[in-house]
């Protein structure tokens, strides 16, 4: 179970389901348990599909780098067919389950694993843009929620998309920043310019930016349904404010340890803020 476990990057995949439960809460009318519980049980299985395909694929890469050489693949404690048959079951189950949701769901969970496997996957080892398409999946699961809740898509599954998408920049780039020789032994080069620059960080400070401003969308009427307090979208912009500061801390001193900093800066900020919402949504 344990090689099951880190075939499916659970820790990962857990932490995406918990988006699509924030999109969902942030939609839904009247929360239904059953609903709920078909949502984390096909988001979580089709990110572990996702990521068991793309260990399949990236079995030489994974052999080589330090971070990774422990893999069930990569070590051998399992075969290329045990991988293959829990990566196909467990997109199928997460698939049907969505479906159960809606078709909307289905499709937008379908599209983030073939996007994962079939076109980001293989771009990582030959270009940076892999980065941007990367994105587009990771973006999904916030949306995702709102869609399996209410069955549309419109200008607040449109946000919800835009906001995730945006905070992977900083995000992953500040892992690439800290991983840059642990990645270059497998032929990974994911920052902007395929190094260690300040184009680098100043795009970290750009879509930093970009997310702050897309996170007050709601307090200015500008997301649909989608609405914050004065004290919900005060405390939005101190939480972006931070992962602001490690942007620009990063800009200065091109560190790893500031880009570690950064990093951390961006796993708290984003959980913090959709829970900051779901409260919002459901007190005022």
């Amino acid at each position: 179970m344990h090689d099951l476990g880190l075939l499916l990057k659970f820790r990962l995949a857990f932490s995406v389901v918990l988006s699509s439960v924030a999109g969902y809460l942030l939609g839904t009318p009247q929360v239904q348990v059953l609903e709920l519980l078909i949502l984390v049980l096909g988001g979580f299985a089709v990110v572990g599909s996702s990521n068991a395909f793309n260990q399949l694929w990236e079995i030489q890469q994974d052999s080589l780098m330090l971070r990774t050489q422990n893999r069930p693949l990569p070590s051998g404690r399992m075969t290329r067919r045990t991988a293959l048959l829990w990566a196909l079951a467990f997109g199928i189950i997460g698939i049907a389950a969505l479906a159960l949701l809606n078709l909307k769901t289905a499709g937008f969970g379908a599209l983030s694993l073939l996007l994962y496997v079939l076109i980001y996957t293989p771009l990582k080892a030959k270009s940076p843009w892999a980065v941007l398409v990367g994105a587009i999946p990771g973006a999904i699961p916030f949306m995702l929620g709102w869609v399996a809740a209410t069955g549309t898509f419109g200008p607040e599954s449109g946000l919800l998309f835009a906001y995730q998408f945006v905070w992977q920049f900083p995000h992953f780039w500040a892992i690439a920043w800290m991983a840059y020789d642990d990645y270059a032994r497998a032929g990974y080069y994911l920052l902007p310019n395929r190094k260690k620059d300040a184009q680098a960080t100043r795009l970290i400070i750009f879509y930093t930016v970009w997310m702050i401003l897309i996170s007050l969308l709601p307090a200015w009427g500008l997301a649909g349904q989608i609405q914050l307090s004065s004290w919900a979208a005060a405390v939005t912009l101190l939480l972006g404010f931070d992962v602001l500061y490690h942007a620009l801390r990063h800009w200065s001193r091109r560190e790893d340890a500031s880009a570690r900093a950064l990093m951390f800066s961006t796993i708290r900020y984003l959980p913090l803020v959709q829970t900051i919402w779901v409260i919002d949504r459901f007190t005022s």
